[in-house]
């Protein structure tokens, strides 16, 4: 069996071995951005992964989600910790099947990737205002929005970006999301938390449409 010691030899410089041991990642809600935020954790080594999601895998997941048709009928949850699993034996994964509850043990690196601004709200009151980083995944078609909490400026900033839900754009259910939005996004997220990692600076609020190649920072 090869040593794999050295399985992050190409990211040390990236993504802080030393660093990365102090946190415990939490990803809420594990749908097309949070399954692949965790898959992605998982591969840059994190030790410790908290899952939250109260669904299980449907037909209408397979295109946007990832999920294999295999997967049907399982907790989302078990099927991408069982994901992570084969990505990195080492780590060590709990999973809830239930919606987000005030009482939980969360990491002290928040991931939200839920779908509506109510849940966010709720998440932030309850446990990201607590974390000592806190992203916020958004993905409608081809947009998409990362908030990330890092500092006292995003902890200012993030809860205007709670806006009514009456006023959230609201899609045909054959134009929310698609696969490759949701890798940026999840990719977007991460990259966030290895700056983070390092103290390098973080732009609190990013959109990016991919149809007309906009990008909006904040």
């Amino acid at each position: 069996m090869q040593n794999l010691n050295d399985r992050d030899i190409r990211q040390r410089d990236i993504i802080p071995p030393d660093k990365l041991a102090h946190y415990r990642a939490t990803v809420i809600g594990v749908g097309s951005i949070g399954r692949n935020v965790a898959s992605q954790l998982a591969s840059i080594g994190i030790d410790s992964l908290h899952l939250v999601d109260p669904d299980v895998v449907a037909v209408e997941n397979l295109a946007c989600q990832g999920f294999d048709q295999d997967d049907l009928g399982r907790a989302k949850v078990e099927v991408t910790a069982d994901f992570c699993h084969r990505i990195n034996p080492c780590m060590e994964v709990l999973t809830e099947e239930n919606r987000f509850r005030r009482s939980g043990a969360f990491g002290n690196a928040i991931f939200c990737c839920v779908d509506s601004i109510k849940t966010r709200r709720f998440v932030w009151e309850n446990a990201g205002e607590h974390a000592e980083i806190f992203l916020d995944g958004r993905m409608t078609a081809e947009t998409i929005r990362i908030v990330t909490v890092s500092d006292a400026h995003g902890r200012d900033h993030y809860p205007r970006t709670l806006f009514a839900p009456d006023r959230a754009y609201r899609g045909n259910c054959t134009n929310k999301s698609t696969i490759f939005a949701a890798n940026i996004a999840a990719g977007l997220m991460v990259s966030n938390f290895s700056k983070f990692l390092r103290r390098l600076p973080i732009e609190p609020d990013f959109c990016m449409n991919l149809l007309s190649n906009e990008f909006l920072v904040s």
